[in-house]
């Protein structure tokens, strides 16, 4: 199916991706989609970042297999801009709408509006505490608590550790709420907590995280719920030159992260993740079943998997797609399925 672009209609700094619609129609499956003409919008919170490129491939590559319409916009870290999007959304008149992060107290009061006027509404990595919006979900405990055991197992109970965290965000909350109990639990020292979420993590987490390990050099762990996150550490660790005596923690994969963590001597050690891409494609199956008034249930979960520089090394990894191959977890999902589905083309 074709891709076009265009910026019509869509708040400044935002980009906007089409994908046109079959107009015969889905064979087999249920109305709407067996008529054709539907559209979904894809609405982000985030602006940037590998992880979100390949969560809108998973979308793009999941809405053409089912042959609707799909627009994507980001906000870019805007809480206006993001209310903006989900306004023009509901007044295109779309079936359904998939929020994406965010701000629950920004949304809230949208997404029921998207609601109230028939609009389906499904919800990814920010809690709408809404009966009626399905929570699409990566584990963010079981992601958070598999990277931390590494941990743990690698330096032992008792280790200093610091944290970038930026409260507010359901994802980031859930996984340094168990960062938490971690160091409750094996009694580990938390030395410092700093972050940013902007339109330049990487190089602001940078910054800041070279002033912590300067005032903190005792610090050996450093855990890190968001990619980006490590990137900024990584680029700090390596300025200052002591990979060999902090290590980073993460969460999230992309190919970009793999060969970070592939790098010789890298203090990125391991990270927990589920492929982005198959979130994106879940994201759009999740909204589907709820316009074809097949509820999806209050909670679809995708299962993470560790990632350790070990496995990436023994298994010859380089790119998300030889992860997918060497690790079944990541090539596929069966959360929010049907029989009239299409799988996407890979």
């Amino acid at each position: 199916m074709k891709l076009i672009s265009s910026l019509a209609g869509v708040a400044a700094g935002t980009a906007l991706l089409v994908s046109s619609a079959q107009a015969e129609g889905l064979a087999g499956a249920p109305a709407p989609f067996d008529k054709g003409g539907v559209e979904i919008a894809v609405v982000s919170f985030l602006g940037s970042g590998d992880w979100l490129q390949a969560f809108e491939a998973g979308t793009k590559r999941q809405a053409e297999a089912l042959g609707v319409t799909l627009t994507l916009s980001q906000a870019r870290n805007d809480n206006d801009t993001q209310r903006n999007l989900v306004e023009q959304a509901i007044n295109r008149g779309v079936k359904g709408i998939v929020i994406n992060n965010g701000r629950p107290e920004v949304l809230k009061d949208v997404a029921q509006k998207a609601l109230d006027a028939g609009i389906k509404v499904v919800a990814y990595d920010v809690n709408l505490d809404n009966p009626a919006i399905p929570q699409i979900e990566q584990s963010d405990k079981d992601m958070a608590r598999l990277v931390l055991e590494q941990a743990v197992k690698d330096k032992g109970d008792g280790f200093v550790a610091g944290a970038v965290y930026v409260a507010g965000f359901a994802p980031l909350d859930r996984r340094y709420a168990v960062f938490k109990d971690f160091v409750a639990k094996h009694n580990l020292t938390e030395k410092a907590v700093w972050g940013v979420v902007n339109d330049t993590v990487p190089a602001s987490v940078a910054d800041q995280t070279k002033a912590v390990l300067r005032a903190n050099p005792e610090i050996s762990v450093i855990f890190t719920p968001w990619d980006e996150f490590a990137k900024g550490v990584k680029l700090a660790i390596d300025e200052l030159g002591v990979a060999d005596k902090t290590k980073i923690y993460g969460v999230d994969i992309s190919t970009a992260d793999i060969q970070l963590i592939n790098e010789p001597g890298s203090a990125w050690v391991a990270t927990a993740a589920t492929n982005a891409a198959i979130v994106g494609e879940v994201a759009v199956r999740a909204v589907s079943l709820s316009i074809a008034g097949q509820n999806p249930g209050p909670s679809v979960l995708l299962q993470p998997t560790l990632v350790t520089r070990d496995d990436l090394a023994a298994n010859k990894i380089e790119t998300i797609e030889d992860l997918q191959q060497k690790f079944p977890a990541f090539s596929a999902s069966d959360a929010a399925t049907a029989d009239w589905i299409p799988a996407p083309k890979p």
